[in-house]
């Protein structure tokens, strides 16, 4: 019987950790709730283990979605997101990741760019 506690507890154990291993987003550049001066070339996503981006929008406001091309299709564990020049105003730009354990998962982050050069 304590045989099969010590089996039964391991297997959870595996199962909590196979769940936490999904490409979550670690950081960004900008960061979530960024004010940047000018229009990034690209916003680079770092995730926790090796990621492909199946697809990606960048929204103004409450203005439409607009999706990104050119997507890298290679694994990394660190992506750059070409967007577009950015005019002053909010942005939310989200994306679907798809990780090592094949799980699809969604992300945002939102950044501001605010048009006024820093002193």
């Amino acid at each position: 019987m304590r045989y099969m506690r010590v089996v039964g507890g391991l297997a959870l154990a595996l199962a909590a950790t196979g769940a936490l291993a999904h490409a979550h987003l670690k950081k960004a550049v900008p960061a979530d709730g960024a004010v940047v001066s000018t229009s990034p070339a690209t916003v680079v996503l770092s995730f926790s283990e090796p990621a492909t981006l199946t697809a990606c929008w960048i929204q103004k406001g409450n203005g439409a979605k607009q999706k990104i091309t050119g997507l890298a299709t290679t694994p990394a564990p660190q992506i750059a997101v070409p967007v577009p020049k950015l005019e002053t105003g909010t942005y939310v730009l989200s994306w679907r990741v798809v990780g090592d354990d094949g799980h699809i998962l969604p992300g945002k982050i939102h950044f501001t760019v605010s048009g006024t050069t820093p002193h």
